[in-house]
């Protein structure tokens, strides 16, 4: 994009921080913000709202080295986690809470528009291993279809599906770069 999408803002507010504050409104916590190249000026974004950073200083090698940094933060008593990306300004609150409401232990909680999997998902502990060894710019989707039979699907909505990606797709959601 030419600039650090999660800076590009909707409304005035960063596309990071209108993530982060549908995450706080939700059951989900703690919330930990996976920060790597221009992690001072995310968590500048972010001021004020209580996250927790865990800094990938392999952030360049993929999506797969964040997930993993992550998860690793979870607190040890947690049964699961749901995992957020930053890039997607249409998922509120209500919808990580039923995603949330939806998990069951040994289980992988999926959104689901129109037959499409989305994001964000929600991950059984006993997944973490899966994933921490996934490596360059793939994200959990491998982990999905390797364990079929644990997954949950729960109807969403168009959100789920629908990344920034683009400057066109930034535009399409009244965005633009700072």
């Amino acid at each position: 994009m030419g600039a650090n999408k999660l800076l590009a803002t909707i409304g005035g507010k960063p596309l990071v921080r209108i993530a982060v504050d549908a995450a706080l409104r939700s059951q989900a916590s703690p919330v930990v913000v996976v920060t790597g190249a221009y992690a001072g000026e995310v968590m500048a974004a972010l001021s004020g709202m209580s996250v927790t950073e865990a800094f990938n200083p392999d952030h360049a090698s993929g999506l797969a080295s964040s997930l993993s940094v992550g998860l690793t933060r979870v607190p040890p008593d947690a049964e699961g986690a749901i995992v957020l990306l930053a890039d997607m300004p249409g998922v509120e609150c209500a919808l990580i809470d039923r995603l949330i409401d939806a998990f069951q232990p040994g289980r992988i909680v999926v959104p689901i528009y129109r037959g499409q999997r989305g994001n964000p998902v929600v991950w059984s502990r006993e997944f973490f291993p899966q994933l921490c060894k996934l490596s360059g710019d793939v994200g959990g989707r491998l982990v999905i279809e390797a364990n079929a039979p644990a997954v949950i699907e729960v109807p969403a909505g168009a959100a789920v599906a629908s990344d920034v990606d683009t400057p066109e797709a930034l535009r399409a959601v009244g965005g633009r770069l700072c």
